[in-house]
């Protein structure tokens, strides 16, 4: 299994720079320990759907009776829309509803780490449709530990990013995140094409005659 290309295809999908100015707003009422415990939180959660995905996905899909060819064209729609987002400027997989319910949550005193920050802004259906496709590749016990690896590699820019939130803030500005997160969409809307071509090409063979 290619090496670089899953996690590179992760890492855009997951886009935690992205979701930066919204931890920001989430987090604005809490203690600094309350604040450093949601990061802890959202980086473990972080870690748990992404190797999840990876090691009981595919079982998961055989159970409901899904091939994986059409698993590849939903994963690589969503990967489209989740890139869309992206290029607008958008964290993947937020809406306003969401947002509203964050915030209600917030007043109330609860804890945002698992969601929404966790789920579904940092790791959405995007991240594990991404998951479960390369996972169909892998052979054996290393290509699954590779997969955990980029689960782990994933967990540590979750907790990067938000440790360092308010620098990264302060040093990129929201016009700095904005054009990062339009790049990160970019790569992910072409990542998303080759996806869902790939898995046309397994329902329709003719198509790759």
């Amino acid at each position: 299994m290619d090496v670089l290309k899953p996690l590179l295809t992760l890492l855009a999908v997951l886009n935690p720079i992205g979701v930066i100015p919204f931890f920001i707003h989430f987090t604005s009422r809490l203690t600094p320990a309350q604040r450093q415990r949601t990061i802890w939180v959202s980086t473990l959660t972080v870690f748990l759907v992404i190797a999840l995905s990876a090691l009981a996905g595919l079982q998961l899909l055989r159970f409901f009776g899904i091939s994986i060819a059409s698993f590849q064209v939903g994963g690589g729609v969503l990967l489209l829309i989740n890139a869309v987002q992206m290029l607008n400027a958008q964290p993947a997989d937020s809406s306003s509803s969401d947002l509203n319910q964050a915030t209600e949550k917030l007043d109330a005193g609860d804890s945002v780490a698992v969601s929404p920050l966790a789920v579904p802004l940092i790791t959405g259906p995007a991240t594990i449709s991404t998951m479960v496709i390369y996972a169909e590749k892998s052979h054996g016990f290393a290509d699954q530990a590779l997969l955990v690896g980029y689960a782990v590699v994933g967990a540590l820019a979750t907790f990067a990013c938000l440790a360092a939130s308010a620098r990264i803030t302060r040093f990129l500005g929201q016009t700095g995140i904005n054009v990062m997160t339009r790049l990160m969409g970019l790569v992910l809307a072409a990542i998303g094409v080759e996806i869902m071509a790939d898995g046309l090409g397994k329902l329709f063979p003719a198509l790759v005659r």
